[in-house]
């Protein structure tokens, strides 16, 4: 493996890969920076026969991931790794560890109830909650416990209460690990009466008149905000050559690269929280966080499911925060008051 430098995860593969040759599940508490995503699938290729499946809750995670371990094992995606997410997937005959969002592992169990082949799932990011990430788990459990016995169950995150799943996998064993350790200034800018696209902007311009040098990551509920902050943005960044990008799930995998590769100018990238979790967006080294998201309910009046404007958990904007964090000392500044953090709800609610 072509490994390009150490990361804290893997002080503790010795003691997970020792977990696992005794006992059929496992989580793993890592926190964000850690590397967990890129560096615990691959070492589970060295002592299971079979392929491993890891769910991510985005198709960009899962996309990146895949790039990632592959270019440290220096192959192409699509030999030894490989990634499926709705309208595509990147595999060869060769490939043994598949990175997949959750909805595709489920369909998979419709055809293939038995998930031949497959020596271990791992399912990513659990914290977050999602219903197709909490049916996986039941189906692979119950998998586990009638039919499949050496099916392998690894749970990982970053922020998640890690008891109580432990305790629904008989009892498992809990693996920690700590994430980097770079220094983070974290700033309140308060409560404020003007747009949302305009506090953005402040915010961006109070980070380059400070000297921020590296990328900025500003982090909005949806599509609607994002374009309306851009166009508050862009002459900030024309101003000072920047390069300027927009980040959610429905731009094409081209436009998705191109905010989250690293670039030969300064860049600010305008986010949904599809880049709050996983593989870590390089470069950045300042969070812009509005407090806010998209997050999926129903509505009491109709029973048909909405997205919501709601406030992030406290777990959440920690994940955001460590964007800033992972390769260098971070500046995050969130454009509401320490209170209104400390009034949030711990973890997200489970859909």
């Amino acid at each position: 493996m072509n490994v390009s430098k150490q990361l804290p995860v893997d002080l503790i593969l010795p003691e997970v890969v020792q977990h696992l040759l005794a006992t059929p599940s496992l989580v793993i508490e890592a926190a964000p920076g850690a590397g967990k995503t890129t560096r615990v699938p691959p070492a589970l290729l060295k002592i299971l026969p079979g392929e491993v499946i890891v769910l991510e809750p985005r198709r960009i995670a899962a996309r990146m991931a895949a790039r990632r371990v592959a270019q440290e094992m220096g192959e192409q995606v699509g030999e030894t790794v490989g990634y499926q997410v709705r309208f595509e997937e990147v595999s060869g005959p060769r490939t043994r560890l598949r990175f997949v969002t959750e909805g595709v592992l489920t369909r998979r169990l419709l055809s293939d109830t038995m998930l031949k082949g497959v020596s271990a799932v791992v399912l990513d990011e659990f914290h977050e909650r999602h219903l197709d990430g909490d049916l996986a788990l039941g189906l692979l459990r119950r998998l586990q416990v009638t039919t499949r016995p050496d099916l392998k169950i690894i749970v990982m995150s970053a922020t998640l209460d890690a008891a109580p799943i432990a305790q629904y996998l008989d009892n498992c064993p809990i693996v920690r690990s700590e994430g980097r350790a770079f220094p983070l200034q974290l700033d309140y800018a308060g409560y404020s009466t003007a747009p949302l696209e305009q506090q953005v902007a402040r915010a961006v311009e109070t980070l380059l008149s400070e000297g921020e040098t590296g990328d900025t990551l500003v982090f909005l509920p949806g599509v609607a905000e994002i374009r309306r902050a851009i166009r508050e943005i862009e002459p900030i960044a024309r101003r000072r050559g920047m390069l300027l990008a927009p980040l959610y799930g429905e731009l094409s995998p081209a436009e998705q690269d191109m905010a989250v590769q690293k670039a030969s100018k300064q860049k600010i990238i305008v986010s949904t929280n599809v880049a709050e979790s996983s593989v870590t967006v390089e470069g950045v080294t300042a969070v812009v966080d509005s407090g806010l998201a998209r997050i999926a309910g129903h509505s009491h009046w109709t029973g048909l499911p909405i997205l919501e404007v709601q406030r992030v958990s406290q777990a959440s904007a920690k994940q955001r925060a460590g964007r800033a964090g992972r390769t260098a000392p971070g500046r995050v500044i969130r454009l509401y008051a320490e209170e209104d953090f400390r009034r949030r709800p711990e973890v997200d609610r489970p859909e």
